[in-house]
């Protein structure tokens, strides 16, 4: 998420019980490949989620893993406030 999110900022997210909740815009923490990374929902479909990075040009994102099934969500990011969220 850099540059909005710096490397080693803490942040803190709260737990989704109700996924529904879920909409484009929202910065949000992926369980994905053993790691958690911290994304932005661009795309919401039937087939899950399509997560990015703000940083494109050096992100790892759905863009190369594709796309998230909704569950892979432990928590929404509500501080620090990033744009869009």
């Amino acid at each position: 998420m850099y540059p909005r999110l710096r490397p080693g900022r803490m942040v803190v997210a709260t737990s989704l019980l109700n996924k529904r909740r879920l909409k484009p815009g929202q910065v949000v923490i992926v369980r994905h490949d053993g790691r958690e990374k911290i994304k932005r929902i661009e795309r919401i479909e039937d087939r899950g989620l399509f997560v990015i990075g703000d940083n494109l040009s050096a992100s790892s994102d759905s863009r190369h893993f594709g796309w998230l099934p909704e569950d892979a969500v432990s928590g929404r990011v509500i501080w620090p406030r990033l744009l869009n969220n």
